[in-house]
């Protein structure tokens, strides 16, 4: 039998999109981005073209807007943590917004192409509750993070047989 008061954690992990660029990255990105727009703006407009300085600068806050559409997106992520009581799947878009979900770790069952396509789906299904999971990540990772899942509900039936 169970003990109520202490929980063992058989998972506990993290899923975020990976980001290759930081904000000081950015900071570096945009003033290159912005410095040769000038430059090239300028000189059309030194030119007679000055029409071309101005899609110069709308071209400057496209870029801009598409990196910090990117940077919000980047706020994504799912939380997964098994202990006695179940997997407890928390996730956070990029507005803020929390979804929680709990899954009988019993009845679950992880369907994930191995190897995987870049179309594979990571599906957890338990009692009739179908999820999928990683939806961001790279077909590699989601298999990792399949087989971690794997061991761990290895671990939890192992625990409560």
């Amino acid at each position: 039998m169970r003990d109520t008061l202490k929980q063992t954690t058989y998972l506990d992990a993290t899923l975020r999109p990976h980001r290759s660029l930081d904000q000081r990255g950015f900071l570096i990105v945009m003033m290159a981005i912005g410095g040769c727009g000038f430059l090239i703006g300028f000189a059309f407009f030194l030119a007679g073209a000055w029409p071309v300085a101005g899609f110069c600068g709308l071209e400057i806050a496209l870029v801009y807007i598409a990196f910090k559409l990117n940077f919000r997106d980047a706020r994504r992520c799912e939380h997964l943590l098994m202990t006695d009581s179940g997997l407890y799947i928390v996730r956070t878009g990029p507005s803020g917004v929390i979804q929680k979900e709990r899954l009988e770790p019993n009845w679950l069952s992880v369907q994930m192409d191995d190897p995987p396509q870049h179309e594979s789906q990571l599906i957890l299904k338990s009692h009739g509750q179908v999820t999928e999971l990683g939806r961001f990540l790279q077909p590699y990772e989601r298999v990792e993070v399949a087989q971690a899942i794997r061991a761990a509900i290895a671990r939890y039936r192992t625990a409560s047989a």
